[in-house]
């Protein structure tokens, strides 16, 4: 067997780092490059650079510089080391030791004030125990304040205890904050194992806050007052919904004092809605602005709920739960849509090209394309009328009719060849009656006629979209039978 059968300097504490000697000793005759490229040596996880000093089958590690006080070593062989036969070890081989006095981490023992205090002097101390001595430059670079707190440090107990002098009075009816990082070390070099936060407030403020209003901002970022529901209890009371909220609308909550945003985030919901983001930064303030993270569906129903448990600063909490109830139907979010089709049974008539008209509704219903006006195996120019309906002062996105419309058919019935689209200078002036407020696409075509009979199917296919970036995931279909 292939293994090391002793090694320097040892397990546990070593005082003197600069007198360590780091060396293995192996069972067997050792190929030497493969010991030295599996092995490693590091310090508080960084690794160590040094020479190899051979001599026989044991072999000295000199590290480039001399290893440091208060560091945690770890040396390191891997199991691919072989012998000069090639025989790999069994197992890797680890070992730590240290430089550093004691490991023990340090414990925050106290804290003062407690957390969560109210405290009316405004000139109190700030102090932390720790089960072992802190220095003074851990303290100024691992304990923050916020809002921020100008003042000085003294160590007390031999460095255990820790107190703060504020240089200046507190200010009245504020949130504190105490942030102590993980990374503050005692004396030996350990750090606290976890970071600690404390909060106390000044003052002995008892006002509950509450909601005050609730708008809803539009895209030119006007608010609009939102009505809340407070529930109903007989058939004549119908509950309060507020209509026309658009895709881009962001939902403002405004309160009677500063409170937590983040208690007003977790405390809030869009039910039957999309996932809210709140835009406002964490902090204590009284306009919080949330916005939804994908657009609401258009016609779609949802309720804001607020509920109890939105906190001040002193820790007052709203006791009463707000609902208000959306309606989404902005007049500028209606996705376009395909209201119905128009096409001349006599194309080359200037007099009466006899259009005939069908809404998005028809279904199977005949269309009379004879040999009269379309020659069986002729080539036909003729045209097709698209009319949209869209949202107020929108136009139809022309380059998604163009990659969404087609035509299918069955048993060859025609055979219908796209060649152009317009918006304008029509071959019919007016527009179909009844649809003179729908948007009009009018495209040439070429159509060949059969002497088949089928089904005409006027297609287009999901994502319809307008120049307002609505879309409509639906798909339409126009069928007809010749």
């Amino acid at each position: 067997m292939f293994e090391v059968i002793s090694w320097t300097p040892g397990d546990g504490y070593h005082s003197e780092p600069e007198n360590i000697i780091v060396s293995l000793n192996f069972s067997e005759s050792p190929h030497k490059a493969s010991i030295e490229r599996n092995f490693s040596l590091t310090g508080n996880g960084n690794r160590i650079r040094g020479n190899f000093l051979w001599e026989g089958n044991r072999f000295t590690f000199m590290p480039l510089t001399p290893l440091e006080k208060n560091t945690n070593f770890t040396l390191s062989l891997t199991a691919d080391a072989r012998d000069h036969k090639g025989l790999s070890m069994d197992e890797s081989f680890n070992r730590d030791f240290t430089t550093k006095e004691r490991s023990e981490r340090p414990v925050l023992i106290s804290c003062s004030p407690p957390v969560y205090a109210e405290i009316d002097d405004l000139k109190t101390q700030i102090r932390l125990e720790f089960s072992l001595p802190i220095s003074m430059n851990a303290l100024y670079e691992n304990i923050s304040f916020f809002p921020p707190i100008t003042g000085f440090w003294t160590l007390e107990d031999e460095g255990k205890l820790a107190v703060f002098f504020p240089s200046e009075t507190l200010t009245q009816n504020t949130r504190y904050e105490i942030r102590v990082s993980s990374s503050l070390t005692d004396n030996s070099g350990n750090n606290l194992q976890n970071e600690f936060t404390s909060v106390f407030t000044t003052g002995a403020d008892r006002e509950l806050p509450y909601l005050f209003n609730a708008y809803r901002i539009t895209k030119n970022n006007e608010n609009i007052l939102l009505m809340s529901d407070k529930g109903y209890s007989s058939v004549s009371e119908q509950p309060v919904e507020n209509s026309g909220w658009e895709k881009e609308d962001r939902l403002l909550l405004i309160f009677s004092k500063p409170v937590d945003s983040l208690t007003v985030k977790n405390n809030l919901s869009a039910e039957n809605g999309q996932n809210l983001i709140m835009e406002t930064s964490y902090g204590f303030c009284t306009e919080i602005v949330f916005k939804f993270e994908k657009t609401p569906v258009f016609e779609s129903r949802f309720t804001f709920k607020l509920k109890p448990g939105v906190k001040d600063s002193a820790g007052n909490e709203t006791k009463s739960e707000s609902i208000f109830k959306i309606f989404a139907d902005g007049k500028y979010s209606k996705p376009p849509e395909l209201a119905g089709i128009r096409i001349p049974l006599s194309p080359k008539n200037t007099v009466n090209c006899n259009p005939v008209f069908y809404e998005i509704d028809s279904l199977y219903k005949i269309i009379n394309i004879s040999d009269d006006n379309y020659p069986s195996g002729a080539a036909v120019a003729s045209w097709i009328e698209l009319y949209f309906s869209t949202a107020e002062n929108a136009s139809i996105d022309i380059f998604s009719v163009m990659e969404l419309f087609s035509i299918d058919t069955s048993n060859s019935v025609i055979n219908i060849l796209l060649r152009h689209v317009k918006t304008n200078n029509f071959n019919i002036a007016e527009p179909h009656a009844g649809f003179e407020n729908y948007q009009r696409i009018e495209i040439t075509v070429n159509l060949v006629n059969s002497t088949n009979s089928g089904i005409i199917n006027f297609q287009i296919a999901s994502g319809l979209k307008d120049n307002l970036g609505n879309q409509n995931d639906k798909s339409f279909n126009i069928s007809v039978i010749k």
